[in-house]
């Protein structure tokens, strides 16, 4: 179908406007672009995915149950289908800081679906006589229980999408790792002074287990995410929804993202606590901060490569100084911290907006729908090339590893039941002053035999983990 040029008009509750035809978005939009000139930041995809899967959704159910026509609701999911498939995606227009509870978002939305609904049926767009974005996309909904529920499907989705397998890819990693460097012996450090010798590959292990341990928590929060408010409509009372709307749109919903979904037991309070996305939030926040841990880890023990710890190498992927040759950074250590850090300064809005609602609503939810999936998204593709350009690359220096193991001081923390604390403390002492090592010390001072010392200064027996 040719379209004609320039303009076509629109009229909303507050007058005429010119739309350019080739706009899929209607009027309602064009007033929210004028009001939030703010960030330049549109929605974001996944964001929009999880709108259009709620207007599929809900398309299909009111056309089940008789509240559209069948054909106004085959045109909507075959638009809705175009949209997920990756089209139009350039006429979801509107700043993330905008109308407080998401309404213009929303109508965007609802606009581009009744549009090019009306394409699909031969009609010229505006035509919302035929289709009308509040009457037939929206019919039984509300913004007040559509955004609610489309944060909670957003989210779920990145987990799924981004940042499970990105955890999951990391964990097998640094499990990989762990059995590779598990005869390396390092010494530990605490305060950043000399500790103990431990295994190098414990060390993995360690990191392991603790991304572990967060998607177990991740998991856990999430389950909140799958009780719906959908079919509250506009104070969570359901005016104007068939009485089997709730119950069945969160059933396809769930055949949709192919995951357990249902209605949340009460409409009103599915609306108004964003308690759920904290819950999320803070998981994600917790892994940031262990996350962010752990870059810092391997900056330290690459560190050098002539003044620093260098007991392990991370792979170089880019020249690291404009002006000093042949030297290389732990950019992607680098970068995941600061990832992490955005993941907490996010959290900590979220936290803000969370209780900024009054009454029947919360008014602040398009900054959490907006953090709170780009803090999955964020933390998982930056956990996808942490893992493919750094860990998988991490060779150990077994050398410089040993050295310092049997250079520690911490060695006489294995003399203690031997010899007794106040000896330890004093032959420690005097090897630091002198620069004789502690077996020296010990054999010259008739505190052990040789062989006392060296079952006692036993390096492979002291790293040794107990087993579970």
């Amino acid at each position: 179908m040719t379209e004609p040029a320039g303009f076509r008009t629109e009229t909303d509750s507050m007058g005429d406007r010119p739309i350019p035809y080739h706009a899929y978005y209607g009027i309602q939009t064009l007033r929210a672009t004028e009001n939030f000139p703010i960030s330049g930041l549109r929605p974001l995809p996944t964001y929009i995915d999880a709108c259009v899967l709620i207007k599929k959704a809900t398309a299909l159910t009111n056309g089940e149950l008789g509240c559209i026509p069948l054909e106004i609701s085959q045109a909507i999911v075959e638009a809705a289908n175009e949209v997920l498939a990756g089209q139009f995606r350039d006429q979801f227009v509107v700043d993330i800081y905008q109308a407080g509870a998401g309404t213009s978002h929303h109508m965007n939305v609802n606009e581009v679906l009744a549009n090019r609904a009306l394409e699909l049926l031969g009609e010229p767009k505006g035509s919302y006589h035929r289709i009308s974005p509040n009457d037939h996309v929206n019919y039984g909904q509300s913004t007040n229980d559509v955004i609610p529920t489309a944060i909670r499907i957003g989210g779920l989705l990145a987990l799924e999408r981004t940042l499970y397998p990105a955890l999951t890819g990391a964990i097998a990693v640094l499990n990989a790792k762990a059995d590779e460097f598990q005869d390396v012996i390092r010494s530990g450090r605490t305060h950043l002074q000399d500790a103990v010798p431990v295994r190098l590959g414990e060390n993995f292990r360690a990191w392991g287990q603790i991304l572990t341990d967060h998607q177990g928590r991740l998991k856990s929060a999430a389950q909140d995410l799958t009780l719906l408010g959908l079919g509250g409509s506009a104070v969570g009372t359901g005016l104007n929804t068939h009485p089997r709307y709730r119950e069945r749109v969160a059933e396809v919903l769930s055949e949709l993202i192919q995951q357990p979904l249902r209605p949340a037991p009460h409409l009103m309070a599915a609306m108004q606590s964003m308690a759920p996305f904290v819950a999320v939030s803070g998981a994600l926040r917790n892994l940031a901060q262990d996350l962010a841990k752990i870059s810092h880890d391997l900056r330290l023990l690459d560190s050098g490569p002539k003044t620093g710890f260098k007991e392990i190498s991370l792979p170089p992927v880019q020249p690291g100084s404009s002006i000093m040759p042949g030297k290389y950074n732990p950019v992607m250590a680098e970068m995941t911290a600061m990832v992490c850090f955005q993941v907490m300064g996010y959290d900590a809005a979220i936290a803000l907006a969370a209780q900024a609602g009054q009454l029947e609503l919360n008014v602040m939810m398009p900054l959490i729908a907006y953090d709170l999936i780009h803090s999955i998204e964020i933390l998982g593709n930056c956990l996808a090339a942490l893992t493919n350009q750094c860990l998988q690359g991490i060779v150990a220096n077994r050398d410089r590893c040993l050295a310092y193991a049997e250079g520690s001081l911490a060695l006489v923390t294995a003399l203690n039941p031997h010899i007794g604390y106040l000896n330890a403390a004093a032959v420690a002492k005097e090897s630091l002053e002198t620069g004789k090592s502690l077996r020296e010390l010990v054999l010259e001072k008739g505190l052990l035999t040789a062989e006392q010392l060296a079952n006692v200064l036993n390096l492979e027996q002291m790293s040794q983990l107990p087993k579970n």
